[in-house]
């Protein structure tokens, strides 16, 4: 997964609140598990009505309660295919966000003025190490706990996170060769 510590660009605005995974990313492409060519599904009933365009565009601006309902990993990754990097709103629900930052697509939570302004300025850089959204003349401060800035200052994926801990890894099968397997009394 690609690291992520600052970007600018402009931004796709999707003024819709409660915006549920299924709405995201359609239950009838979630039959393949690789993570890539999802991003022509992305809002695939939206997509089809007349004057529907959403560009291509690094950040992703959309109202509260984004990504609610299931808990489908498609959804951040048709997100992500799509060429998304970010994603803004007021809120989200627990999963997706959590989802999106095991892939490396970052979830920034700003209060609902702020995400409006966001959407009137059309353009934003957003600063991972400073945890900061900067648009016209505003800097927007956005909270995320230190182990997934972490994760995705670096880069790291689950698998990523687990191979920086092979030492202790190491360490702990070596004894568990030497002391044998564990038995249990009847």
């Amino acid at each position: 997964m690609d690291a992520i510590v600052r970007f600018s660009g402009p931004v796709s605005v999707l003024d819709r609140t409660d915006v549920d995974t299924d709405q995201i990313m359609p239950k009838q492409f979630l039959k393949r598990v690789e993570r890539t060519g999802f991003g022509e599904y992305l809002f695939y009933d939206w997509a089809k009505q007349p004057g529907w365009d959403l560009p291509k565009n690094p950040i992703l601006v959309t109202g509260r309660n984004f990504g609610c309902g299931s808990s489908r990993e498609h959804a951040p990754w048709g997100l992500q295919d799509y060429g998304f990097k970010a994603v803004v709103a007021p809120s989200f629900a627990d999963i997706f966000a959590s989802n999106c930052t095991k892939i490396g697509l970052l979830p920034i939570a700003l209060a609902e003025d702020e995400v409006r302004a966001l959407m009137q300025a059309g353009e934003a850089e957003i600063d991972l190490e400073r945890q900061e959204v900067r648009f016209g003349d505003t800097v927007a401060s956005f909270e995320i706990d230190p182990e997934t800035k972490h994760r995705l200052l670096n880069g790291l994926d689950d698998i990523a996170l687990t191979l920086q801990q092979d030492e202790a890894i190491s360490a702990y099968e070596a004894e568990h060769e030497r002391s044998g397997p564990v038995t249990t009394a009847l």
